[in-house]
């Protein structure tokens, strides 16, 4: 499996890292998690295309995780591409009618064919996932892929979702902002190290990275680290993950 972040950032620009965008690929199958601002052209920069991503899985419907898609509906239309499918938690079809009668004239264009899913298991562009409720400000599901990749969404660190994480090959985890900063529906340092203590994961990499983290990686790690030994990084926009 080859987990690719597209955008490891959050609804603030820093003009390194663009919105929330994962690309996950293995034997032929291909799903984009989110589908944020600059999400479109980390694509064409990934080399992959938005030619090639007839799959969408939707953590949650805020701007900053949903403004590429219909850019990318437009793009695929364009480029002859037939189909898109969208899936993610409830609601999701009601944004996508809602976008599609502000832009009234992408009605029809292509064949879009929208899904909405709630914990538990399904199928998605030929992964087997689970899906997992987040604690967020909006209903947000985590996703899991098999033992090989997990991704939070957007949320607080809590027990659950630890739980539901652990045993996983990658993880990528929500970590918005430094300590300092008082903050709900999404963790910080220390309270994410306090969660994971004690967890069995291959690696967690760090994203969903608000300006407020520049230039304090290092203190953040050192915050987790007090509590979770594991092996934790910071996700970079563009960067592929081989996952076996």
């Amino acid at each position: 499996m080859r987990v690719t972040f597209l955008g490891s950032g959050s609804a603030m620009p820093t003009g390194e890292r663009f919105q929330t965008g994962i690309l996950v690929q293995d034997d032929g199958r291909t799903v984009l998690i989110d589908c944020g601002s600059g999400v479109l052209h980390r694509l064409q920069q990934s080399g992959v295309g938005y030619e090639n991503v007839s799959t969408v899985l939707l953590t949650h419907h805020h701007l900053d995780h949903v403004a590429d898609l219909l850019p990318l509906i437009k793009a695929r239309w364009l480029a002859g591409e037939e189909h898109l499918e969208v899936v993610g938690p409830q609601g999701t079809k009601s944004l996508l009618d809602e976008l599609l009668e502000v832009h009234e004239y992408m009605q029809g264009k292509i064949d879009l064919q929208v899904r909405e899913v709630v914990p538990g298991e399904f199928s998605v562009a030929g992964f087997d996932v689970t899906a997992y409720e987040t604690r967020h400000s909006l209903p947000c599901l985590a996703y899991r892929f098999g033992d090989l990749f997990t991704f939070s969404g957007d949320s607080e660190a809590f027990a659950g979702l630890a739980n539901f994480a652990e045993g996983s090959a990658v993880v990528a985890h929500d970590c918005s902002f430094p300590d300092d900063v008082d903050v709900s529906n999404h963790p910080t340092p220390d309270a994410l190290g306090r969660e994971l203590a004690g967890r069995e994961i291959g690696r967690i990499y760090l994203t969903h990275l608000y300006p407020h983290t520049d230039g304090r990686h290092e203190e953040m790690l050192e915050s987790i680290g007090a509590h979770y030994d594991g092996d934790v990084r910071f996700a970079e926009d563009l960067k592929t993950v081989s996952i076996e």
